[in-house]
């Protein structure tokens, strides 16, 4: 007498309950990391950190998923199996190749009897319906209910299935013995019971649970290992960037002779040698701009100077003459004594641009009336009809009265060159200075010149070939007005217009150099 070869009921197992033996290994992973305030982390030094951290931690949960289910595996297997060996030996033993006549109810009570003295299992035995039905176990007495599918295919042999019912998991077994001699008269007086056998599996899910934990825990001392080390590694892969850095800030504020210290053969010891090489160039390279510069500003300069002397004698005669003269000769030199006049102008200009760019520039401070420092400047060159002021007649500051009366002639005489009337002056006190508004109702600023304006030979009619102005009037009033230690902005009405607006501190100091 032999008992069948058990078949593991795979894939059809039903299940009261869902399986909770199997702890998942999910994790929250779609929260932000974000820092203070809600800011989110944006250092090179910690995105290269947390991923180097997300591989840690991935190849932690993997070999953690790895471990955990083979482990499984391999405990319900060895459960499952000691369980099966059990019922196949105990079959064996207790139920003979042929049975005497009505002794099925003892060898049930005695197979019961041996199988449940193991802790954690409940038998049923259950006698074999030979009509083609089967019959199930008493309600209750099992762990778990037996279907009449499971009992079908247990007739056949052994079986076996695990099911979970209220949060515990339990191993059903179902076996007949197979291969023993009745008579053909009564073959139901003779034939041996089949029984059924449920084995909780709960010790087996209690280990698995406190290896779960034991797995978390590693992972996450692992992943605050890697943490710690990744911001180690990239502490000391970072410092080459955080010099280059630094010496690239100090090359944009001016500093060209700042080099890096190359150290080693990797891709930073390239870039450093890059960086060396880049800003040795770019030393050079502005090193023989800036002499250029100078060489063309001492050009600039020594030749104003050399013509002032003798248009200064030009001016003088091309003015008799323009007054002596009559009819075409006298127009011809009118023209000439205009032209004379701009020319020296011009090398005015020259002359004081060429004071700013060698920094002879200084202030002679002096307490000055505003308002009557504004009418002179108009009333010299005979605008004072022609500029509407409006201001209090008693704002005292403390400016350079030349360099305040060439800051305010320039701005008033391109109100009236290139704006339209009517043309407005308001000067107030604001800010702990003086502030001068001049506002005129013309065309306004090209949108290309708005930024440029105040730019050397930078003009509104650039497109003619010849214009009046030199180009360096508004150049020369905001050098004026940043050596007071203001400031000189410009823009356009949105009534239409341009308006240039002048701060000046009110100053307290004597003269500044």
């Amino acid at each position: 007498m032999r008992a069948a070869r058990p078949r593991e009921d795979r894939g059809r197992a039903r299940r009261a309950a869902p399986d909770r033996d199997r702890p998942g290994l999910r994790l929250p992973v779609r929260r932000a990391v974000t820092g203070v305030g809600g800011r989110r982390f944006t250092g090179l030094r910690l995105r290269l950190a947390a991923a180097f951290t997300a591989v840690a931690l991935l190849a932690a949960l993997m070999a953690s998923g790895i471990s955990y289910v083979l482990l499984r595996r391999v405990m319900l297997q060895r459960a499952q199996d000691a369980v099966l060996t059990d019922v196949r030996d105990t079959l064996a033993q207790q139920i003979p190749s042929a049975l005497p006549p009505d002794v099925t109810p003892l060898i049930g009570a005695r197979l019961e009897r041996t199988l449940s003295s193991v802790p954690g299992r409940r038998v049923a035995a259950v006698p074999v319906a030979l009509d083609g039905g089967v019959n199930l176990p008493p309600h209750g007495r099992l762990h778990v209910p037996v279907t009449r599918e499971f009992a079908r295919r247990a007739v056949q042999g052994v079986v076996f299935q695990r099911v979970v019912r209220d949060g515990t998991p339990y191993l059903l077994v179902g076996a007949r013995v197979l291969g023993y001699r009745v008579s053909p008269a009564e073959p139901w007086r003779e034939t041996p019971p089949m029984v059924f056998v449920s084995a909780s599996l709960s010790r087996e899910a209690a280990d698995l649970r406190l290896f779960t934990r034991a797995l978390m825990i590693a992972d996450a001392l692992a992943v605050v290992f890697a943490a710690g080390l990744a911001l180690l590694a990239t502490r000391g892969v970072l410092r080459p960037v955080r010099r280059l850095g630094a010496a690239a800030r100090a090359l944009g504020e001016g500093e060209l002779e700042t080099r890096v210290q190359v150290r080693g053969r990797d891709e930073l010891a390239d870039l450093a040698r890059t960086f060396n090489r880049t800003a040795e160039a770019l030393e050079r390279t502005v090193t023989e701009l800036r002499a250029m510069e100078a060489a063309s500003r001492r050009f600039v300069a020594d030749v104003s100077h050399e013509l002032r002397t003798p248009l200064t004698s030009m001016i003088a005669v091309t003015d008799v003459l323009a007054e002596n003269a009559a009819g075409e000769d006298g127009a011809a030199a009118r023209l000439v004594a205009g032209e004379t006049r701009r020319l020296g102008q011009l090398v005015e200009h020259l002359i004081e641009i060429s004071r700013f760019d060698a920094g002879a520039a200084g202030l002679v401070l002096d307490d000055v009336n505003v308002a009557d420092a504004v009418t002179a400047t108009l009333e010299a060159r005979g605008w004072r009809d022609e500029v509407a002021v409006e201001g209090p007649g008693d704002l005292f500051a403390r400016l350079d009265p030349r360099r305040f009366d060439v800051i305010i002639a320039n701005l008033a005489g391109n109100a009236l060159k290139h704006g339209r009337p009517p043309v407005s002056l308001r000067f107030a006190a604001a800010d702990h200075g003086v502030r001068v508004v001049v506002a005129d109702r013309g065309p306004g600023l090209p949108d290309d010149l708005v930024a440029v304006v105040f730019d050397r030979f930078v003009k509104a009619e650039a497109a003619r070939s010849r214009s009046e102005g030199s180009g360096l009037g508004l150049s020369i009033a905001k050098e004026n007005a940043v050596l007071h230690g203001g400031t000189l902005e410009a823009a356009n009405r949105p009534e239409g217009g341009a308006v240039f607006t002048l701060w000046l501190p009110a100053g307290d100091g004597d003269e500044r150099p």
